[in-house]
This record gives C-alpha cells, structure tokens and sequence, in this order.
C-alpha cells in the first residue's frame, strides 16, 4: 500500500495509457481485420482486390502478389482507381496493419463496403510462409 500512496502518480498514467492502447486496440473501424488465412481464403473465393498501402520503397522490396500500391495518404485522391471495385472485395495491406486499417476507415467513409485490412501486415503475411513478391508491379 505503501508503494501505490508514494507512486499514485505513475500508477496513474501507467492505467490510462493501458486504457487507451485498449480502447484503440477494441474501438469499432469502417474495416474489418483479416488474417492471413482468412485473407487467402477471401482471395481464392470471391476474387478480393489486393491494395498495398505501404509507401512506394517499402512496396518494392517486398509486397504481396497482385497487389497494387497505392500509398495510405494518397488513398482519398486515388479513389478513382478503386471505384470499379467498390462492391467486390478489397484487402489492404502495410508493414503491420495499422495504415491499412486507416485506410479502410476511409475507404468506407467513401462508400466501399467491403474493405478489410490484413492484420499483422506483410511481415504477419511473411510469417504464415505466403509468397512476397519483389520489385515494383508492372
């Protein structure tokens, strides 16, 4: 008791900073989070739509197959290229997951209904023995 009443302080942050990584962690998002054999299965199933969000250099030294790379902060003035897509499924894709899953929380404020984002990202992709393909697409 002694030890709480000397570091309340701490204490306190150290509560509220886990609050919030768990209310971040478990708050509703626009997408849906895939793993990597959900995400294979979507893929061979119903034909969903790869987009790598990662930028440009991470893309190229390695990416997912058939993925296209848009970048997440280009995402809003590229919507264009995605709108034939926007009834069919669509796996986003980063590093870890995290930009991917901002980017389905704007891809679904734009009207996508079927966005998903790959949890764990291309290392969790890496890391299930999936094929990564190098350089840019062509």
């Amino acid at each position: 008791m002694e030890f709480i009443l000397k570091n309340w302080y701490f204490i306190t942050i150290a509560v509220f900073s886990g609050g919030g990584l768990l209310y971040l962690t478990f708050k509703g998002t626009g997408g849906k989070s895939l793993s990597t054999t959900q995400a294979t299965l979507l893929i061979n199933r119903e034909n969903a739509v790869l987009v790598d969000v990662s930028e440009p250099g991470e893309y190229e030294s390695g990416h997912v197959p058939e993925a296209r790379n848009i970048p997440s902060g280009q995402i809003a003035d590229r919507v264009s290229e995605l709108e034939k897509y926007k009834d069919k499924p669509l796996i986003l894709v980063c590093q870890t997951g995290a930009r991917s899953m901002t980017a389905c929380n704007k891809l679904s404020k734009l009207g996508f209904s079927r966005v998903h984002s790959l949890n764990g990202g291309i290392g969790a992709w890496r890391t299930a023995g999936l094929p990564i393909k190098k350089g840019s697409k062509k």
